[in-house]
């Protein structure tokens, strides 16, 4: 099975990568923008530079290797980002899905197109497949877009949604909410943590995990990859505080509104992922469980 990788040096694309350049039964295709900005020792697959927002591009490097599946990773993920430079955004976001798309319909490829909780509002929550999308920002608005490209299209697809997604990889161009906690409280800085949103916090291995079995099965549909404990990023930041042995008391509790963002954010979102569990084995790890495993990623 050759797979067609997109945003390999992201977070969730290394983590694809690191499970699939193994595999037997796999071709490995990873691509993103530039450099590969994988470890260097890694073998078992071939790299290929990729602009998605560059149709010329998309055309060619999936017509050269035809793969059977495109996993698409890559896209715009910070949000306030998408809110202040939405030309931009649609570009990544949208512009990019629908080259895919037609790519994909092209060689009767399959998709899976990375997507998020934030295409929700943020009114109820933990969420399942069947809930209906209504986003209320700008990047949740530019991924439901991509959604509805995928869901359109004339060849097999799914999607794959999830949330607060963290850990660490070689190379990182960005934090996430554990080494932020982390990095702050050994300093000895005080934090300010939001206490009134709801999540599903996700390790990168798990979605990458979920991703790939969807790929390999080509499982159609929407499927919400996330991890099993339902907590705030309050909750978040005490349990990193705590496995790490840091000072709990520089960790202030806050709400959404004492925070000037330029992009809104739902409060309750979060997911069940029942389907995931019955349809594909997935197995979610618990936020400690995560936790523990990026400590010994630190360590090594």
């Amino acid at each position: 099975m050759i797979i067609l990788l997109t945003g390999s040096n992201g977070l969730l694309g290394q983590k694809v990568v690191e499970i699939l350049k193994d595999d037997p039964e796999v071709t490995l295709i990873a691509t993103s923008r530039g450099k590969s900005g994988l470890p260097p020792f890694w073998h078992g697959f071939t790299y290929e530079s990729l602009d998605l927002t560059q149709s010329d591009q998309v055309k060619a490097v999936v017509g050269k290797y035809k793969p059977d599946c495109v996993i698409n990773t890559a896209a715009m993920t910070r949000v306030d980002d998408c809110e202040l430079n939405q030309e931009e955004c649609w570009s990544q976001n949208v512009t990019s899905v629908q080259y895919l798309v037609q790519a994909c319909e092209s060689i009767n490829a399959h998709i899976v197109q990375l997507s998020t909780d934030f295409v929700f509002d943020g009114t109820e929550g933990p969420l399942d497949e069947t809930a209906l999308p209504n986003p209320i920002n700008f990047y949740g608005k530019s991924k439901l877009a991509a959604e509805d490209i995928v869901r359109r299209s004339k060849t097999h697809w799914s999607i794959v949604r999830t949330v607060l997604v963290y850990g660490i990889s070689n190379d990182m161009s960005r934090s996430n909410i554990i080494l932020w906690v982390k990095n702050n409280l050994e300093q000895g800085k005080p934090i300010n943590v939001v206490d009134d949103q709801w999540r599903t916090p996700t390790l990168a291995e798990d979605l990458a995990s979920g991703s790939t079995l969807i790929a390999k099965n080509k499982a159609f549909g929407i499927f919400h990859i996330s991890g099993s404990d339902y907590l705030t990023p309050y909750d978040i930041a005490k349990k990193t505080a705590k496995f790490f042995s840091l000072d709990e008391s520089l960790i202030e509790r806050a709400n959404a509104s004492n925070f000037r963002q330029p992009a809104r954010r739902p409060l309750k979102t979060g997911f069940t992922v029942q389907k995931a569990i019955s349809e594909l084995g997935f197995k979610p790890r618990s936020l400690d469980e995560g936790i523990a495993l990026l400590a010994k990623q630190l360590r090594d």
